[in-house]
């Protein structure tokens, strides 16, 4: 009896965590401007959508810095960097991991592009991105393509790590193949 007891237990409590894993914010919409984010990266340097203009913006949100999953969409990231940039387009990361982490995990996976630290989790919270997990926040693994005029492009909600960039590359290829 007493095994039935720990497992009733264990089960409300985990029934409880998932009714609480809720994502702050609404999701922007397509064709609609991006909420406007002014954070620091892994240098320190403070970066606005504003600076983004004129190009197009990879803004991706990932959960934590040096784990598995974001190593690996980081480094495919890394290693598609050059083409993303020829295709007119620039990535940005963003966690709510500090500055002194995003200098950590740039340095150790030779990251050239700006990994922004969203503290108070704000920026996640206005792109629908922060799950809430009771006393830990966190991003989700969301993206979202900015026009080079400052609006959603398209916004990419279930994201396979390992390929991508490669999505990516082959949706900037889309809208700069477009009359």
């Amino acid at each position: 009896m007493k095994w039935f007891a720990v497992v009733a237990v264990l089960v409300v409590f985990a029934a409880l965590l998932v009714a609480r894993v809720a994502r702050a914010g609404e999701l922007p919409e397509v064709g609609k401007p991006a909420p406007d984010f002014n954070l620091p990266d892994q240098n320190g340097k403070q970066h606005t959508l504003q600076e983004y203009r004129g190009k197009w913006l990879v803004l991706y949100f990932y959960p934590k810095d040096d784990t598995p999953g974001c190593t690996q969409e980081a480094c495919a990231f890394r290693d598609d960097l050059n083409l993303i940039t020829e295709l007119g387009a620039q990535v940005v990361g963003v966690s709510v991991d500090d500055s002194n982490s995003h200098a950590e995990f740039a340095k150790k996976y030779h990251l050239s592009f700006p990994l922004l630290a969203d503290k108070t989790t704000e920026t996640a919270a206005r792109y629908g991105a922060l799950m809430n997990l009771m006393f830990l926040k966190v991003a989700r693994r969301f993206t979202f393509l900015i026009d080079p005029q400052g609006n959603i492009n398209k916004v990419y909600l279930s994201v396979e790590t390992s390929r991508h960039s490669k999505q990516i590359i082959e949706d900037l290829q889309k809208v700069s193949a477009k009359p």
